[in-house]
This record gives structure tokens, sequence and C-alpha cells, in this order.
């Protein structure tokens, strides 16, 4: 269990702060993550980990010479917002371009992409490199699906080590992809781990049984076996790493042997004693092996198998020499220029400058009623939230959901005590959200939130079709992104129900409260159903099963803001037209 904390909501911060003043000589903070202290002499590629907290080392343990140029750094077990990862880019990059390298999950996905494309509109050259090394995750005619876990390390070092020997992005790239197309992961697990300030683990075992499968976010295994002994543990890994030997390999292997958080380096190196003979008389020689913790899950009790097949290409960025906080090989060679400045991102910035009507902003209040009412509920749910999350994902969802309608609530009130319309209010809710809360979530409803403020608009207070056609805006924009359809099992599963049943009330000339009301009730019952669905998309999908019998956390809070922002968004929209034709 982690017993260190002060605020929980702030472990991740604070850890990264603390991370960042002891290793001050090799790294410097900055918003979003951290970057390399010194810059290049000259311009290289910038190869920028990225993904939640709770794995350290990764991702800002590997940032120095000869691996990554920076690390993007969500919250514990979230995907960092897409401002993020843009900001870190920013500091990061240095005229050669950047890629962002990062495990194959739905909000790393999402906001990874949406940085990009802001990168790539402002000229810098921009790529992304997705790790897939999960065996576990899905059957090897599906590998795109997989997920990434400890073949990130070996992946962001051959990255890492081309771009500082002077590879052009596309070189970079083309090597990442290569690295991770020859590597394969298993994973399995001893005990669940906890987060800071929770009472009891994302998941746990019966005493005596491991859990075959694992990912790096406390997922619980695949299937659960009785737990072996070190010998019979050595040979259920390599078999089932070697049984997806790529097609054409070789027989030169770079190992990992990964700790995820608890797992002794006395007990690892037992394992090793395994697992060694086993990969030599099948014939392979063994590349600088690396038994230890890189990629961990919290406190997880655990272990993980990486392989990557070796090629005269590979193995000489993967035995090049690097230096980091959490990881040296070698030496390496001064070459450097001189230590940035602090990062100031956020002086002197000011505030905007808004233009609305009087009765928009007279509906902006409403608009943060609603928002501060969906908070209290959502804070009242967060552990409920949570335990549903768990069942079949890694138990952040309730904890997402606070901190972004945290955040969402503080940019509200601000924009519209400086003036702001109901459109700029949403907006900049939307926004806060998606930066502050990360994960699919979060990025989902940033994105809603913002086209609902966009189709709301600052020139008047809406009428119910108003209302209606910004529902509409929110629920296309979250499906467009998304890509979710009814039936995946995702809140698109309340969503569109809700959506769908105001507007018809609306268009039938209801009372705009009751539609709502009515709509909200639609929605709660589509939550429930969702308890029937097995998952399609996200992390719940390679534990389908799991869910079944839960319903989805994420339309079963979706239907929960629904119905408590409906009284304050519909009161006055029957009259509103009228009043706001005079304004």
């Amino acid at each position: 269990m982690t017993k260190i904390f002060n605020d929980p909501s702030a472990f991740a911060e604070e850890a990264l702060a603390g991370f960042c003043d002891v290793h001050a000589d090799l790294v410097r903070p900055v918003a979003g993550g951290a970057v390399r202290r010194r810059r290049p002499q000259q311009p290289k590629v910038a190869v920028l980990a990225g993904g939640g907290s709770g794995h350290y080392p990764a991702f800002a343990g590997l940032i120095g010479a000869g691996l990554a140029d920076g690390a993007v750094v969500g919250n514990i077990f979230t995907s960092p917002s897409a401002q993020q990862a843009y900001s870190v880019a920013k500091a990061a990059e240095s005229g050669a371009g950047v890629v962002f390298a990062y495990g194959n999950y739905a909000g790393d996905v999402m906001n990874f992409g949406l940085a990009s494309d802001r990168l790539a509109a402002e000229g810098i050259a921009v790529e992304n490199v997705l790790v897939t090394d999960d065996i576990a995750s899905a059957p090897a005619a599906e590998a795109a699906k997989r997920r990434g876990i400890a073949g990130d390390f070996t992946v962001f070092k051959v990255m890492g080590a081309a771009a500082d020997a002077g590879a052009s992005l596309a070189e970079v790239v083309r090597l990442g992809r290569k690295a991770n197309d020859l590597t394969r992961t298993i994973g399995s697990a001893f005990g669940g781990c906890t987060f800071p300030g929770a009472g009891e683990p994302l998941f746990s075992l019966p005493a005596g049984q491991m859990g075959l499968g694992l990912g790096i976010h406390g997922e619980p295994g695949l299937h659960d076996t009785d737990l072996p002994s070190a010998a019979e543990l050595g040979r259920e890994l390599v078999a089932r790493v070697l049984a997806e030997k790529p097609e054409g390999a070789g027989d030169r292997l770079a190992v990992i042997l990964n700790g995820l958080g608890s797992t002794k380096h006395e007990e690892l190196f037992v394992l090793w004693g395994a697992v060694a003979p086993l990969l030599r008389d099948a014939g392979y020689t063994l590349v600088m092996p690396e038994v230890g913790e890189l990629v961990t899950s919290l406190d997880m009790e655990g272990v993980s198998l990486t392989l990557t097949w070796l090629d005269q290409e590979l193995e000489p960025l993967w035995t090049a020499a690097a230096e980091t906080p959490a990881f040296r090989r070698g030496a390496v060679a001064a070459g450097s220029g001189p230590a940035a400045a602090e990062d100031t991102d956020d002086a002197g910035t000011g505030t905007a400058a808004f233009e609305a009507t009087d009765a928009s902003r007279d509906f902006a209040a409403s608009c943060v009623e609603a928002l501060t009412a969906a908070q209290t509920t959502l804070h009242s749910a967060e552990e409920q939230l949570g335990r549903m999350d768990a069942v079949a994902g890694d138990g952040d969802h309730g904890r997402g959901m606070v901190r972004g309608i945290d955040a969402a609530v503080s940019a509200a009130a601000e924009a519209f005590d400086h003036g702001a319309g109901a459109g700029d209010v949403l907006a900049a809710a939307g926004d806060a959200w998606a930066d502050k809360a990360g994960g699919t979530s979060g990025v989902l409803w940033g994105a809603g939130l913002r086209a609902f403020g966009e189709a709301m608009g600052n020139t008047a207070a809406p009428d119910a079709a108003a209302v209606a056609a910004a529902v509409t805006a929110f629920a296309d924009r979250i499906v467009q992104l998304g890509k979710a359809e009814p039936g995946d099992k995702t809140m698109v599963d309340a969503l569109l129900p809700f959506a769908a049943s105001f507007t018809r009330a609306v268009e039938d000339g209801a009372d705009p409260g009751r539609a709502w009301q009515a709509a909200a009730g639609d929605a709660a019952s589509a939550a429930e159903s969702t308890a029937d669905l097995l998952p399609l998309k996200g992390r719940a999908r390679p534990l389908a099963a799991k869910s079944l019998g839960t319903a989805d956390p994420g339309a079963t809070s979706l239907a929960m803001v629904f119905a408590v922002m409906g009284p304050h968004l519909t009161t006055s929209t029957a009259t509103s037209a009228a009043a706001g034709a005079g304004q």
C-alpha cells in the first residue's frame, strides 16, 4: 500500500516535483512533465516518452542522454492531457522534430494525437510511435490492438540512442516501430496495487494464486492459477513469449526481467536463474540483459518478461551508452549545450477579454451552477465509480472525473468572473477538464463541453431548441473523437439515448425541464443496462468477461452528471429567446 502522501489527488505532482529536485543536474520541470536539463548543441529529434504516473522509472526516470529528451507525465495510471503533451514538446523541440512514444491506450492515443495536430499546425514536424508488446492483451492476429507494458523501455532505448546519434525523424520513427514489432512481453501478478489514499487494492488474489497476463495499470490478469515455483514460472513465461517469435527473427535477444513494484531484486535474480538457461538452451545469445524495475505499477507484486529480437541495426542502439536518473549504461560522451532556464510559460499570461451579451452572461451563471452541482455529485460518487472501474480496468475513473470537474468548475467560475458568456464559460470548463483530468474520459468530456459551449455561443440566453442543439453537438463531438458506437459499453451508451430523448421531446414542444428530466432517466436506465454488455473499447476490452454484471463507469458517471445539471440549464430556456432578443 502507498503510505507516504499528503493530498492523494496531488500525489503525482508532488512526486514529480521531488524527482526533479533530486535530479536537477539531469532534468528540469516544465508544464506537463520534465525535459533534459541541457539543450542540444545542434538540432536533434526530441524523443518524448509519456503516460500516466505510477510506473517509475517510466517515464520521467528515463530522461537523459541516450534515452528520452523529455517525459509527458499524467496523473496516476491516467494518460496526460493534450495540453501537457504540447507543452513538453514545445520545451524539448530543438528544430529537428519531435516523436511521442507511448503505450497503446485509448486516452494516450487521443491526447497525443490532439497534441500532434496542434504542433503540426504550427509547422513542427511530429510523429507518434505506439508500443504494443503485451501478448496477453490481444491475439497475434490483432497485434495492433495490444497494449504497451514493459516493452516500452526497449522501444524508448532504441529511439533515444538513434536520435542522439543524429538520425532523422523518419529514421527514429522507423527504428522505434521496428523495435516494437520485434518485442514481446508477458506479465504475472501475485497481488494488486493501491492508489494513495485508497483503503483497498485495485484487485486482489486468493492466497497462493497468481494472475497471468496483467497490465501495468493494475488490470487483473486474464486468468488466475496456482502460484508456481520460480522454475515453473520461468518455464511458463519463456514458453509463452518464445511461442510468438517474429517471423525471420534472429538468435540474439535483449531481455528484460522486470519487477512491478513490490517484487524484490533477490526474487528477480532467483527467477532469472530459471529464465536465462531456458533462453540459452533454445539457442539464444542474451545481449546486455536487464533485471530490475524499469516499468512498475505502484506497489504491485509481480513480474514481466520482455524479449526483443535484435539485428545488426537494433543491437548497437540497445547497447549504446545512456545516462538518466534511473538507468545508466556505459559512458556518455559530452556534447550537450548550456543548461536551459527554468520554465516560465505561465508568467505574465494575463486574462483573456470576453465579449458577450447580458443575457448570455446571465445564462453563464446557470452553467456554473450546473457544473457545481455535477462537482458535488461526482465527489460523492468517486469511490463507487472507482470500484466499478476496477472490475475490469484500472480503477481510476472516479478520481479522473473528480479531477476533471474540479478543474472545470474553477475555470468556468474564473471565466464568468471576467465577463464571459455561456459559450466561453463552457469552453473554458472543457479545456480545463481535458487538461487536468487526462485519460480517455478527460479528453472526451473536455471536447464535449467545448462543443456544447461553441454551439451555445455568447450572444443570447438559449431557448429549448438551442439547448437541444448544444446537447447534439456535445454528443457528436464525443462520438467523432472516441469512435465508440452504441453497444460498445462506453459513455456513449448513456449519452446517445439522452440526446435522442431530449431532442425529440423539445421538437414535440415539451417543457424543457421535464424533457431533460425524462432524458436523464433514459440515460440512467441505459447506463444500468450496460451491465449486460461486453466492452469493445478501452482497457476493459481484454478483460471483457470480468465486466459482465457491472455497469460501465463512464456511462454511469455521465448519467449522474446530466441528472443534476438539468434544473440549472433548463429553468429559463422556455422564455429566454424573447429575453435574449432584446439585448
